[in-house]
């Protein structure tokens, strides 16, 4: 049987609910960098230049076919050596937001090839620039179907905060840790941190289905 102590649970709960306030700062700035980035690589494999939609590309697939626990620990210890010290928030969160932004990025892809060939050529028609077109006329139609993806990637950069705890970040998972090893109690940190991610994660993805479809709504699409 288990033995859990809630006199334990309650003095602990404050400390899990300041590392929550972490875990929610680092999973929004990590996708708020992956967000813009994700776009701005997205982008870039559209240019005219072959060489740079190809090195972009390449650059994409080596970051989606390594863990990010592997990049974590690459810009926080070996950054250093190319005189590229940060502290382990800055690192983190540099880590994260590349992460997300190879992933984000084909997520934009996908969205603005999904925007009609004859939007394209109405743009054109009216000589429009290039960054006109993409302001006023691509992204906008674009957005609406990539909404799905990036909110199942902001639920997914919320889970994945526990791996910033390798290089000392203070989120929940690492709280958790330093508090079992204080106390030699793991049970009810654990199981506390599962059910806040529980708390968290379910209505946002929740919320996000909700939004999509009030945006598909107001834009009248199915």
């Amino acid at each position: 049987m288990f033995d859990w102590r809630w006199d334990f649970t309650w003095d602990i709960l404050p400390r899990l609910i300041v590392a929550t306030g972490n875990t929610l700062l680092a999973a929004g700035l990590g996708y708020a960098i992956a967000v813009v980035l994700g776009l701005a690589i997205a982008l870039s494999q559209r240019t005219r230049s072959h060489g740079v939609t190809v090195a972009v590309r390449e650059i994409v697939e080596f970051i989606r076919s390594t863990p990010l626990v592997l990049q974590i620990f690459f810009v926080f210890y070996v950054g250093p050596q190319f005189g590229l010290t940060l502290s382990p928030w800055v690192a983190g969160m540099i880590a994260i937001g590349l992460h997300y932004a190879a992933y984000l990025s084909e997520v934009y892809r996908g969205g603005i090839d999904s925007v009609p060939k004859g939007q394209w050529e109405a743009a054109t028609s009216l000589n429009l620039s290039t960054r006109r077109t993409y302001l006023r006329v691509i992204i906008p139609q674009a957005l609406p179907p990539s909404l799905a993806g990036m909110g199942n990637y902001l639920v997914g950069i919320f889970k994945d905060t526990p791996m910033l705890s390798v290089i000392g970040v203070t989120e929940l998972m690492h709280t958790a840790n330093a508090i079992g090893s204080e106390t030699y109690r793991f049970l009810e940190p654990y199981t506390l941190v599962g059910l806040i991610f529980l708390a968290i994660s379910l209505p946002t993805a929740a919320g996000i289905r909700l939004f999509e479809v009030w945006i598909r709504g107001k834009l009248g699409m199915n």
